[in-house]
């Protein structure tokens, strides 16, 4: 089981991944009252427990957040940001922004060479490689307005992992053995997460007593601790120490900040996403709003036209992240152009609906899929629902742990666009609008959406798996409002992408017929095919009651009662 892990990370960089047309029950899981889909089962555990002792699903939002930065370390993060969306009982939905930001001290070309090449991995591995993390201000917010129980309370489930230690299941400890490429690079790093002598097992326990006794600060003192107490202290001191550009400065001026989220109407649902810096709300509406014109049904789930008229779609969408998105309070996007229907007509009449459509030759190199980013999705029992995407960008993000501390930093400075037309980690290219600038959000794909329908709830979803979060969102969308079926068989759809550049369509490797593929070549289109394609975490809501589905990609669990 080991070798078969560690086998798989090392080639796909995707975690487990099982083929779905295999399973006999196709059920999702149901609860009466409420429910929590996370990629780990300790987490899913932690927030039923907080809403057990009557929480709501913000403050088991809290909970499974600060769970999994113990128990799913890749991507769970104190050294990381994201995006929230919050659905209340009455109906509104708002849109908390945690991204990272640069620190004051990053320039425009800090990861070029004297030549102006690209410096390799400079914005991937280390000290330099990390924006100022925003996840421990972004759970204060989100609870400081409408939490419930004390902020203390919320925090009890990640110290007891972290200062009790937690078994490893054969994912992690096959991760784990994998992020030693990254971690042997720093001592700090190095004594937590690699054995002194051999390979993680399963069964093996992790301890992590830094990181509870951060903990237990952040429980006693909130913000406070993290952005100008003695947390951040050690994380300004460590990067001083080790040439990183993170300062006190920069932790004390980190905000958080609420925005309007991106309202789509597809089909009589209304369904909401995030706003800029993430492009993810933006691109799923032009999807959407595209491909609202057709006859979905009568394409066929997975047929080689609905395969073509989709890619061609995203084929527009991307082109418009590279060339127009970037930070709101740097730079001004045409929004509310972009995600109209009229400029849905304007992309329709631009299709290629009978040969593949070409996008600007360039050549590229593409990173492989990975699960380094995390969703996870919870609805209580009065209403209330969270969609939540934060991450470190790549697998265990810089490698580095700060020193004193067992906190993991983000290597998110690779979303800017480092060179124009140059591709980050996820292949993605973008333009000046997406350059490094000091106090700059990095532009992200990451896409927690919530769906509601005759103004009740009907859908909570989102999605690690970088630059292919929103396609795979947007498929899992369509599988249920086009295709009619149930959540879990929508999530377990193979699924396909195309993001512009490289000019191919990325698909899973199993599921889709020998006609469809032999009809995409026929028309023109290059293929690749992966393992995995996201990592969903959803939940529908039918007749008052939640069911829940955790992607078999991966290893999480959905729990409710």
């Amino acid at each position: 089981m080991k070798n078969r892990w560690l086998l798989f990370i090392v080639l796909t960089s995707t975690g487990f991944w099982l083929n779905p047309l295999v399973a006999q029950n196709f059920s999702p899981v149901k609860a009466e009252r409420a429910m929590v889909v996370t990629a780990d089962r300790l987490a899913s555990e932690a927030g039923v427990e907080i809403l057990k002792k009557g929480g709501n699903a913000v403050d088991a939002a809290v909970a499974v957040a600060f769970t999994l930065a113990v128990t799913y370390p890749n991507a769970g993060n104190l050294g990381g940001g994201g995006f929230m969306l919050i659905r209340t009982p009455e109906n509104q939905i708002f849109a908390l922004d945690y991204r990272e930001k640069a620190p004051l001290k990053a320039t425009r070309d800090m990861y070029l060479d004297e030549q102006g090449n690209v410096i390799p991995e400079a914005s991937l591995i280390g000290y330099r490689a990390s924006g100022v993390p925003g996840t421990v201000y972004g759970l204060w917010e989100a609870h400081k307005r409408f939490g419930k129980l004390r902020w203390n309370e919320l925090l009890k489930p990640a110290i007891r992992y972290a200062s009790k230690g937690f078994l490893l299941n054969d994912y992690q400890a096959a991760l784990l053995n994998w992020g030693r490429i990254k971690f042997e690079k720093f001592p700090s790093s190095k004594r937590i997460f690699m054995k002194e002598e051999g390979a993680f097992e399963e069964g093996d326990k992790l301890v992590q007593k830094d990181l509870a006794a951060v903990l237990k600060r952040i429980a006693r003192k909130g913000i406070e601790d993290f952005y100008r107490g003695k947390t951040a202290r050690l994380i300004a001191a460590d990067m001083q120490r080790n040439g990183g550009l993170i300062t006190l400065e920069d932790l004390a001026q980190y905000r958080a900040v609420w925005r309007k989220p991106i309202l789509i109407d597809y089909r009589g649902y209304r369904i909401y996403s995030m706003p800029l810096p993430s492009s993810g709300g933006i691109l799923l509406a032009e999807i959407l709003n595209t491909i609202e014109k057709f006859n979905v049904q009568a394409l066929g789930l997975n047929a080689y036209r609905y395969i073509h008229l989709l890619t061609e779609i995203e084929r527009q969408a991307y082109r418009d992240r590279a060339i127009y998105l970037g930070d709101p309070d740097f730079v001004s996007a045409p929004v509310e152009k972009l995600i109209s229907k009229q400029y849905a007509d304007s992309i329709k009449a631009r299709l290629s609906l009978l040969t593949a459509g070409r996008s600007q030759p360039q050549k590229l190199t593409v990173a492989e899929e990975s699960t380094q980013t995390t969703h996870f999705s919870i609805v209580d029992e009065q209403g209330w629902a969270v969609s939540n995407t934060y991450t470190l960008n790549g697998n265990y993000g810089s490698g580095v742990v700060i020193e004193g501390t067992g906190i993991l930093m983000n290597n998110e400075m690779d979303d800017f666009s480092i060179k124009p037309g140059h591709p980050n980690m996820f292949g993605l290219v973008g333009s000046r609008a997406n350059a490094i600038e000091p106090g700059k959000r990095m532009l992200s794909s990451m896409t927690p959406t919530i769906v509601l329908r005759n103004d009740s709830l009907f859908m909570v979803l989102g999605s690690p798996g970088g630059s292919k979060i929103i396609t795979s969102v947007a498929q899992v969308l369509i599988n249920v409002i086009d295709f009619k079926l149930n959540i879990r068989r929508a999530v377990e759809a193979p699924r396909f992408h195309h993001q512009w550049l490289p000019d191919q369509i990325f698909l899973e490797n199993y599921g889709f017929s020998r006609d469809a593929i032999h009809n995409l070549h026929a028309a023109g289109y290059r293929t690749s095919f992966v393992e995995g394609m996201g990592l969903v975490q959803a939940i529908l809501v039918k007749d008052n009651i939640c069911q829940g589905w955790s992607d078999p990609r991966g290893p999480g669990m959905a729990k409710g009662f």
